[in-house]
């Protein structure tokens, strides 16, 4: 019997320490101890969050004398005018903020085997996110020093976080062909994969339609090296033969530019262009006795401010 008695002592201090530490520790009996635990005792526990909000204690609604008061408490206090005059500014300075910008996007000597001609397209806003007013110029200097181009005036209002609705004006300007007057309505913004778009149809004084399509996209080698590929394709409704197009498709171009950026604001760049003459167009073109296909290398600068 007294050996029965010192072999179960050890047994007696081991739970009685064991017990001791889970009151110093302030641990709580587990009620699951000896349970057999299921399949979701491996992941983690079902904790309540403030997404179902079961967890937390309900709130009764507000009393109705809450929402009897002015839509502007302090309308009470420092007086009407003085307070949407407050307000007027805080949405000025978060959001509805005026401002104005001159890019230019391609400003370029194209140089097709003897022969050096120029290029431009530039453009610039005002206003605000939503509303916008927009101009655009783009033309040509051929290699004999004869100009034909564009400028655009249009009503921009943005339909989504990025993309906008534009509407307005085109005046063609050329030294020796017809310079029709165009009603504008297209779209401008980043499209998926971050290619910008440009899209417009244009119908003329004289009643006809094209349109146009551009995409570009800037692909960062470093951070101050930029390889951007672009194209361009026209189509036009029906034969314009003034202006010696064709019905469908008229006209595709692509190029690519290697800029780098000086500062973000200035960036130089090399690059080669292509472009023909498709369709009813390139059959006119040909009977003209002119070429149908280019291709040019290109030297230029894309600049904003």
């Amino acid at each position: 019997m007294k050996a029965l008695i010192i072999a179960l002592i050890p047994l007696a201090l081991t739970a009685g320490v064991s017990h001791a530490q889970d009151h110093v520790h302030g641990a709580p009996p587990d009620p699951h101890a000896g349970h057999a635990m299921g399949p979701s005792a491996s992941g983690p526990p079902d904790v309540p969050t403030s997404a179902d909000d079961p967890g937390r204690p309900r709130r009764p609604p507000p009393p109705r004398a809450a929402r009897s008061g002015p839509a502007h408490a302090a309308d009470a206090l420092w007086g009407e005018a003085v307070m949407a005059r407050a307000r007027e500014g805080l949405l000025r300075e978060n959001g509805d903020v005026r401002a104005t910008a001159v890019i230019i996007d391609r400003l370029e000597a194209r140089i097709e085997e003897d022969e050096t001609s120029g290029l431009w397209d530039v453009g610039g806003w005002t206003g605000g996110d939503i509303n916008r007013f927009w101009w655009k110029s783009e033309g040509e200097v051929a290699p004999d020093g004869e100009i034909e181009g564009e400028v655009q005036a249009l009503y921009s209002r943005a339909i989504s976080p990025f993309w906008d609705v534009q509407t307005g004006l085109r005046q063609d300007v050329a030294e020796d062909g017809p310079d029709p007057t165009h009603l504008v309505v297209g779209v401008q913004g980043l499209a998926p994969y971050w290619w910008e778009v440009d899209a417009a149809a244009f119908l003329s004084s004289r009643g006809d339609l094209t349109a146009r399509v551009e995409a570009e996209y800037d692909q960062r080698i470093t951070q101050r090296l930029i390889l951007q590929p672009r194209i361009e394709v026209e189509a036009a409704a029906a034969d314009i033969p003034e202006l010696g197009l064709g019905a469908g498709l008229t006209h595709v171009e692509a190029g690519l530019r290697l800029r780098y950026e000086i500062a973000k604001e200035f960036a130089p760049y090399v690059g080669v262009d292509w472009s023909r003459d498709l369709g009813g167009t390139a059959s006119r073109t040909r009977a003209a006795g002119g070429e149908t296909e280019h291709t040019a290398i290109v030297v230029g600068l894309r600049a904003w401010f």
